[in-house]
């Protein structure tokens, strides 16, 4: 089975999942749960950084920083994928 990495948004106000290297954005509603899934049959490991009101995720390949894995699907708690830029403010600046 592979690495899956659940992100959940215990807080009172949405919070964006960002995924890097593209910075591709992901918003979480109080109370809601994404699951970031790699695409790839290699072993990922994932690194997590938290600042108030994002959580930025890299996905690596066997934990190697110069492996970063670039297929992966952001899930939500029914298993649907997400679009870039899923539930983002209107008057936020991301893209």
């Amino acid at each position: 089975m592979k690495n899956r990495l659940p992100v959940e948004n215990a807080g009172d106000t949405d919070v964006c999942l960002s995924i890097e290297p593209y910075g591709e954005d992901f918003w979480l509603r109080p109370r809601e749960a994404f699951t970031v899934v790699p695409m790839s049959d290699g072993n990922a490991q994932f690194t997590v950084v938290v600042a108030t009101g994002v959580i930025t995720v890299w996905l690596y390949e066997d934990g190697n920083p110069h492996k970063v894995m670039l297929d992966y699907e952001v899930v939500d708690a029914n298993g649907e994928k997400l679009e870039c830029g899923h539930q983002r403010p209107t008057d936020s600046d991301s893209s």
